[in-house]
């Protein structure tokens, strides 16, 4: 007799969120985080229940409401961290064919509105940046805050970056480039694969990306002038994987981690009193605030938001596809007449 597991279709009376939490333990995911999901899913459940409705009947104004009286209740970060659940949940049983969509994909990308564009949180002008960026002498220091800026990349995603992601306009760049960029001069490739633990070109990483799909990020005159300054004095890495960024203290030569890019940001960050212990995301500037930074100036700018998403990383495969194919008459262009200045 076969063993096989199936997944609860939408009209069976199984409980949806008892299969989706085995299988995200089945996936590797901690105790903590399987019990973060199942306080969410469960009081999503219950709200649902005092509507006369479950989770295979909810649409998206059900998730919409469940969402809005949120609000008040709990921080914008803790929102967004329950609807980001709520998606993730739909969007898994969708694709094990228990669900036939996902009510949460609309909400979540109003969500993503929102949040960006919260009235509590640091707001900092381009001139206060422009500042701030001045403000770093040392090259691997700009390095970081220039690339976190001009491209959103996260914290563990630039720390991923190899040598070989990287394509600056120079005919005596004696580097072998991922297909993605070879013929794209000036262009920066994020992959979305790299996990930590997982071993990438040859190396372990300590960091994962989080990024939906692999990103072509194209690269202006002043990031690419950041990292040849960067480049020129860049220790030998230690590492075959030939890593972008190393560190040039204690840890010489070896690539980047979080925490360590947290740190050059926090210490200057203090410095500007943008940085305080013990304050929240709305007050400190960390590298995340740089994603946020990269989000609401290039949206406001472009109006473009397909562009920015893709540039994000944060769109489906056909999206990037189509992107991807059109990439010289639409991501670029857009990108370069609307990226701000930063130096």
């Amino acid at each position: 007799m076969s063993s096989e597991r199936h997944p609860p279709t939408e009209s069976a009376e199984q409980d949806h969120v008892e299969y989706f939490l085995e299988d995200i333990e089945y996936q590797g995911k901690t105790e903590r985080t399987r019990n973060a999901y199942r306080r969410v899913l469960r009081d999503f459940e219950a709200y649902l229940e005092s509507r006369d409705l479950d989770v295979t009947s909810a649409n998206h104004r059900d998730c919409m409401a469940y969402v809005h009286q949120l609000r008040g209740a709990v921080a914008g970060s803790t929102v967004a961290t329950y609807a980001s659940y709520l998606h993730r949940f739909y969007d898994y049983m969708m694709r094990v064919g228990a669900f036939d969509d996902n009510p949460m994909a609309l909400v979540l990308e109003e969500i993503d509105e929102s949040i960006t564009t919260d009235p509590a949180r640091r707001d900092l002008s381009l001139a206060d940046m422009r500042a701030f960026v001045c403000d770093l002498g040392h090259p691997l220091h700009r390095a970081i805050v220039v690339t976190l800026l001009k491209t959103g990349i996260r914290a563990g995603e630039l720390c991923n970056l190899d040598r070989r992601d990287l394509h600056l306009a120079d005919p005596l760049e004696n580097v072998s480039h991922r297909a993605a960029v070879e013929s794209r001069p000036r262009s920066l490739y994020v992959d979305n694969e790299p996990a930590r633990g997982s071993v990438s070109n040859g190396e372990e990483r300590s960091a994962s990306n989080k990024r939906k799909r692999a990103t072509t990020i194209p690269v202006d005159g002043e990031l690419e002038y950041v990292l040849r300054r960067w480049l020129a004095i860049r220790p030998d890495p230690g590492s075959p994987a030939d890593p972008l960024f190393v560190s040039t203290s204690d840890d010489w030569g070896r690539r980047l981690t979080p925490n360590m890019v947290h740190h050059v940001v926090e210490t200057h960050a203090r410095e500007r009193g943008w940085y305080r212990t013990g304050g929240g995301a709305e007050e400190n500037v960390t590298p995340h605030y740089f994603r946020h930074f990269f989000t609401t100036h290039l949206r406001d700018r472009t109006g473009d938001r397909g562009v920015v998403k893709y540039l994000r990383g944060d769109v489906a495969q056909d999206v990037i596809d189509t992107y991807t194919h059109d990439w010289g008459d639409r991501v670029r262009r857009v990108y370069e007449e609307h990226v701000y200045s930063v130096l």
